[in-house]
């Protein structure tokens, strides 16, 4: 895609995460990599609802601003990504609800905090590890993010919200809505016995990833 043609999308796509609820008012950001190496990514309070295309904030893969508005406070967590996992093209941060609400949870596993219940979790995002509370925009996000990123789609903040990458655009969505319908089941499912896939199931389907990748 054209560079104007990303910008579009991305508007479009946040448009339609803010229309179904996946965030709300200012909150959350998006970004994608351009064909030249450059970062585009949602301007510091914009709304995913009202997205200007022409005033998206255009960083060097070093963050240096290099064209439209002030880019959101948390732009190094979104560039730890890009530089530390190879394939990601483009990373979403929403304060989605049932996401948001796993991640207030005490006692979960920080290795992979929500179980193996559907394939379409393990095929699209694997394990989703939580990283502990630091504040928006804390200096401490980037080289945590930068630490999962070579090995993981998605990383959980405690308190907070998912990050989540994708190849594209369009791929970092659907891993994103993925993953907030997989944790909106496992609280649905927590109080009552449910079961998992089993370790020769998650194998088969990791196997099948690979395959195609």
């Amino acid at each position: 895609m054209t560079e104007q043609q990303l910008r579009e999308q991305m508007a479009s796509l946040a448009r339609s995460l803010f229309m179904r609820g996946y965030v709300s008012g200012g909150a959350g950001n998006i970004s994608v990599r351009l064909p030249d190496g450059n970062i585009l990514i949602s301007p510091t309070g914009s709304s995913f609802g009202e997205l200007n295309p022409d005033a998206l904030s255009k960083l060097s893969p070093e963050g240096e601003l290099l064209a439209g508005d002030p880019p959101s406070k948390e732009w190094p967590m979104h560039m730890a990504m890009y530089a530390n996992r190879v394939k990601c093209g483009a990373v979403v941060h929403l304060h989605s609800t049932w996401l948001t609400a796993l991640s207030c949870l005490s006692g979960l596993p920080e290795d992979n905090c929500l179980p193996p219940i559907t394939p379409y979790y393990v095929m699209r995002v694997g394990k989703l590890p939580l990283l502990p509370y630091m504040r928006p925009g804390s200096p401490e996000l980037a080289p945590a993010v930068a630490a999962k990123a070579p090995t993981h789609v998605a990383v959980l903040l405690a308190n907070h919200g998912p990050v989540v990458s994708g190849k594209d655009l369009a791929q970092a969505v659907a891993n994103a809505e993925e993953l907030e319908d997989t944790a909106r089941l496992f609280l649905l499912l927590r109080s009552q016995p449910y079961n998992m896939l089993s370790p020769a199931n998650v194998t088969e389907l990791e196997q099948m990833q690979l395959a195609r990748s």
